[in-house]
């Protein structure tokens, strides 16, 4: 079903804020961030969050992370994030665990492997995997032993362990494979089970793997561009899924949409800043 029928050129970032009940997500393209009713407008591109309070966000622009007060609208740099390099701008992001947050970057037009991804943790940002051509997929397992992301036009989702601090502890391997098939992974969310709930760009769906990547189910949405995930409502069982209206026709493209599951999210972790 539509939960917001705001429709964003590019929706991305969708973030069950915890402590206050209520799904913040942003049109990329639009360069706005979105709650229902209301929207923030900033002059750069904006694309990902995570909360440090009940009402502050951490939120990563085309050349920073900024700390956002959801009361005020006002925000001001934590640290800068390829602030030198004009060609790249924020894509998907999310908290882990041990309360950082990682943030990968790509080209704003998609440049083959102009992007990378980032942890921010404890004051500083550091890079932790280049040549990336559209980061995405960004999520966690819940003993946080695990994060899982993709490089969207390999068609693989990779998982890499981390140490006790969050930083990855080997090399990443593929976790699901998707070569060969009409499925283009885009952003990703875990659930309390360790399921991970992947939106498939160009189909319309998000997809369910089990923790040995099995495929569980999938939720199907009138969007074809599903572009992120996130579990919200009261009980952490609502799936919701943000889409794109860029380039393609139709009054479903680019909404928000939500369904009700059988599954239970974890609760978004929060950012220490």
């Amino acid at each position: 079903m539509i939960f917001d029928d705001t429709r964003c050129r590019l929706g991305e970032g969708p973030l069950w804020h915890p402590l206050r009940k209520q799904l913040f997500w942003f049109d990329i393209l639009g360069k706005r961030l979105h709650t229902k009713g209301q929207h923030w407008q900033f002059d750069d591109y904006v694309s990902a969050a995570g909360w440090t309070s009940d009402t502050t966000l951490m939120i990563a622009t085309s050349n920073a992370l900024r700390h956002f007060d959801i009361t005020t609208g006002a925000h001001d740099v934590i640290c800068p994030l390829e602030a030198d390099n004009s060609v790249t701008r924020s894509n998907d992001g999310r908290a882990d665990p041990q309360g950082g947050f990682w943030i990968g970057t790509m080209g704003v037009q998609a440049e083959p492997g102009a992007g990378a991804i980032y942890r921010y943790y404890k004051g500083a940002v550091r890079k932790l995997f280049a040549q990336v051509t559209i980061s995405n997929a960004i999520c966690f397992s819940p003993d946080g032993k695990t994060a899982y992301f993709t490089d969207t036009p390999t068609q693989q989702i990779m998982r890499v362990a981390l140490d006790a601090q969050g930083w990855p502890a080997g090399e990443p391997a593929v976790f699901i494979d998707l070569t060969g098939t009409d499925f283009r992974p885009d952003g990703a969310v875990v659930d309390a089970s360790g399921n991970l709930w992947n939106a498939q760009w160009g189909v319309g769906r998000v997809a369910g793997y089990d923790p040995n990547g099995q495929f569980i189910e999938s939720f199907s949405f009138a969007a074809k561009q599903t572009s992120c995930p996130a579990f919200g409502g009261d009980d952490l069982m609502t799936l919701y899924c943000t889409s794109a209206a860029v380039g393609v026709k139709g009054d479903a493209q680019g909404k928000t949409y939500s369904a009700a599951t059988q599954y239970k999210g974890q609760a978004e972790h929060r950012v220490i800043v």
